[in-house]
């Protein structure tokens, strides 16, 4: 069984914002794979099913964005899902609008709800980074991750959301590669060559 945890923080005010983009991933991964609501169990909302053949646990955890260590590890822990079976959905603000990366293990960038996970589970496990960019100031990051998205934003958010939601099963069969150039294909399809003037041959004379 693979462990998605989305991260994000409770509440209508926060349902928009640039920090719950990892709860907009779990809303859609459990549209689109059909998955079946589990209810409200380890300090989160979840649900359970399969995505591309794997048995899934998808949470969202409840416990706001700086705790999501306490749901994360009550679930793994219970279903004795390893770290490398888990896999984090969150905002990246070292990345633009509409990009993606995945990658396994590594620092916490200052991201609160991975700096707790890292307490309970350690470094190795999944992380999708879905970027959201950097105000420019670090003094503006605080607010720029509780506000929404702008429309220029959403715009290239909302295709981003769609293409890894439906390219998410590359990530469970062990090719994450496979993820990012699907995603990167399905927003940026290669460009037509435009045909070659072929010379028309000289009239025998």
């Amino acid at each position: 069984m693979f462990l998605i945890a989305g991260l994000g923080n409770p509440g209508r005010q926060y349902e928009g914002h640039r920090h719950n983009i990892g709860f907009m991933a779990i809303d859609r991964l459990a549209e689109t794979y059909r998955l079946t609501p589990n209810g409200t169990k380890f300090h989160a909302e979840c649900w359970r099913g399969k995505i591309g053949g794997q048995d899934v646990l998808a949470l969202k955890p409840q416990t706001f964005m700086n705790r999501s260590g306490i749901a994360v590890g009550e679930a793994a822990r219970f279903f004795k899902i390893p770290p490398e079976q888990v896999i984090v959905i969150h905002d990246e603000l070292d990345l633009l609008p509409g990009k993606l990366k995945v990658k396994i293990g590594g620092g916490h960038g200052g991201h609160n709800g991975l700096k707790d996970i890292d307490r309970v589970l350690g470094q190795n496990y999944w992380r999708v980074r879905l970027g959201i960019g950097h105000p420019g100031r670090k003094e503006m990051v605080h607010s720029h991750v509780l506000s929404d998205f702008s429309g220029e934003e959403w715009a290239l958010e909302a295709p981003l959301l769609d293409a890894t939601v439906r390219h998410f099963p590359h990530l469970l069969a062990g090719a994450p590669d496979k993820l990012m150039n699907a995603v990167a294909l399905q927003l940026e399809p290669p460009r037509e060559k435009p045909a070659k003037n072929i010379a028309k041959p000289a009239n025998p004379s």
